[in-house]
């Protein structure tokens, strides 16, 4: 699977977890951001990656995330963990 497959499934996962309106607020404002750092080409690919990640592993922990979104967040983290 290329990078921008990678990318691609990621922005997917992103896309859903921030138009989830059983999603609270701030977990989808943050899928959005990663979202957005993954499709800011003007950056090195790893950076992208790491970026989001980083973010979306600061709100996998959040409490308030419905099961279902959590499940897709740490699918989401999966395929970012594979870009090196």
């Amino acid at each position: 699977m290329t990078f921008e497959d990678k990318i691609k499934q990621v922005v997917e996962i992103m896309t859903r977890i921030s138009e989830d309106m059983s999603v609270p607020r701030n977990i989808r404002r943050t899928a959005n951001e990663a979202k957005n750092i993954l499709l800011d080409e003007k950056q090195d690919q790893t950076v992208r990656a790491a970026s989001a990640r980083i973010l979306l592993e600061e709100i996998s922990e959040d409490p308030n995330m419905p099961v279902h979104a959590r499940t897709q967040l740490w699918s989401a983290l999966s395929i970012l963990e594979t870009i090196r």
